[in-house]
């Protein structure tokens, strides 16, 4: 028995096919590029500190609203200065409490109004708050590039 029996199972395989996955790779992009497009929304990013010993806290929100009267009102109900200053200490008073301070004003209400509400919490060591706005899509131009002005002849 002179000849090789068996010579075809002993060759090395010298390639591989990749088509396949090239195919699974392509059906990957494809979902990432319809995924990232539907997860993409606007938000602003903030890097927030870590810590293994931190417990859960509490978000109160004080809700401060300054009609065009510059009546004052604390979660719907009418204040004065005073007042929002005495509800702030007391609720500074309960443990594990994040306060919030959400300061809305009617349009016509003076600048210095608004500052005067935000030095206020401030000042009652609330150093997080927001300002209430009616959000707008931004003009076309506003969002691309400007056109160049238009030069009379």
């Amino acid at each position: 028995m002179g000849g090789k029996i068996g010579r075809d199972d002993e060759d090395v395989i010298a390639e591989i096919n990749i088509t396949p996955m090239v195919d699974i790779m392509l059906v990957l992009l494809i979902i990432f590029m319809v995924t990232t497009s539907v997860i993409n929304q606007p938000a602003i990013e903030v890097e927030l500190p870590e810590a293994a010993t931190g417990g859960p806290t509490e978000t109160t929100s004080l809700g401060i609203f300054i009609d065009k009267a510059s009546t004052w009102y604390l979660n719907g109900t009418p204040t004065t200065q005073d007042g929002l200053r005495a509800a702030i200490r007391t609720a500074k008073l309960e443990p594990d409490v994040d306060l919030m301070a959400l300061i809305a004003a009617d349009r016509s209400v003076p600048h210095g109004e608004v500052v005067t509400a935000i030095d206020l919490v401030k000042q009652e060591g609330v150093l997080k708050f927001a300002i209430n706005i009616d959000p707008v899509a931004l003009p076309p131009q506003a969002a691309g590039a400007t056109a160049p002005a238009e030069q009379p002849e």
